[in-house]
């Protein structure tokens, strides 16, 4: 019923289609041709999401299932005397988190400039311990481009301006083992599933009890993604990210999480109870966790005055906001888990 084949080209599609937070739309029109591939039509907001139905029994609620294909990435902050670039971080990292990394800056007219995200003082043989002491902040991080810009004329001449895009190389890669190590699986990963959901379904005509919205948004590492634009007839709504995986937590590479609270506190316990029945209907060993510094598109909606029962669930995803990794086993369960709530739960 799940091709983790399909699933994991069309992320694979995704992941190497830039799209950091308020620079989307490339990546919505090549998810929106997906679906025309299913024989979908997805319908866009006027802030730029983009959703799409299945339909389910008469007798059924209505459920919307939300991911986010916005990503980190980074503005060009200031334009430096050295040719080099300062950053404006999109969502929140640790910048040395990105240290070493390659990166695009996308200039207006859709040309593009490449470069590698370095500090001050990158050279061990000129700084020595001055390097190993500094602290990686916007102040310390810049961008070296390829291109010959030893000069902020040099960087304007190559039609360099501040407020220009930058996103990092995902790097993404799909192991023979099943991991899928990449940057950006928060939160493609998700949207690959909902792929590969609306493919089940519509090729093997699987009979729904209950009507299904699919909503992505596209700003959703600033917070307040689905804070509008999730359909109006959603009497229930599930939030499908990635699971954090670290010390004192459940969540696990291999496997499927329900999430029952995070820094916005905790999400509906009567729809966590019903996801949790449906895992067990599908066979899947559902973990259960809690993230303290973590917030979703749930809470979004919810601050913004969204009046239905909201939860939380995802594949398990290591060294989540850095370069990420996931195994095949976790996005094919979070698919079963989904599959299953819209036919039975």
């Amino acid at each position: 019923m799940i091709d983790t084949r399909y699933l994991a080209d069309r992320l694979l599609t995704l992941l190497r289609t830039p799209s950091p937070t308020g620079f989307t739309g490339q990546a919505m029109q090549v998810l929106a041709g997906m679906l025309q591939d299913l024989g979908i039509e997805p319908q866009f907001t006027p802030k730029g999401a983009l959703y799409w139905t299945l339909s389910g029994q008469a007798t059924g609620k209505t459920v919307a299932f939300s991911a986010h294909i916005d990503t980190l990435g980074a503005m060009v902050k200031e334009i430096k005397d050295n040719g080099r670039l300062k950053l404006t971080a999109l969502g929140g990292y640790d910048w040395a988190t990105v240290e070493g990394e390659y990166c695009t800056v996308h200039l207006q007219g859709g040309k593009t400039l490449t470069g590698t995200v370095v500090n001050v003082k990158q050279s061990t043989h000129v700084w020595g311990a001055e390097l190993r002491d500094l602290k990686r902040t916007d102040e310390t991080m810049e961008v070296r481009l390829d291109a010959r810009s030893f000069s902020a004329e040099d960087a304007l001449n190559l039609g360099v301006q501040v407020g220009d895009f930058v996103s990092w190389d995902p790097r993404a890669e799909l192991t023979e083992s099943g991991y899928l190590k990449s940057r950006h699986l928060d939160n493609k990963a998700a949207v690959a599933v909902f792929l590969d959901v609306t493919r089940a379904v519509l090729q093997e005509k699987i009979a729904l009890k209950h009507t299904t919205h699919f909503f992505i948004s596209n700003y959703e590492e600033v917070g307040h993604g689905a804070s509008v634009g999730i359909p109006q007839d959603t009497q229930e709504l599930i939030a499908v990210d990635m699971a954090a995986i670290g010390k004192g937590q459940t969540s696990h590479e291999h496997h499927c999480t329900l999430c029952v609270k995070d820094s916005s506190g905790p999400y509906d316990h009567g729809l966590g109870n019903r996801l949790r029945k449906a895992a067990v209907q599908a066979g899947i060993d559902l973990k259960i966790d809690i993230y303290p510094y973590y917030g979703s598109d749930a809470s979004a909606a919810w601050r913004a005055g969204g009046n239905y029962p909201a939860a939380l669930i995802g594949p398990g995803v290591d060294a989540s906001h850095a370069y990420e990794r996931t195994h095949l086993d976790a996005l094919q369960d979070t698919a079963k888990l989904i599959l299953q709530y819209m036919q039975e739960g």
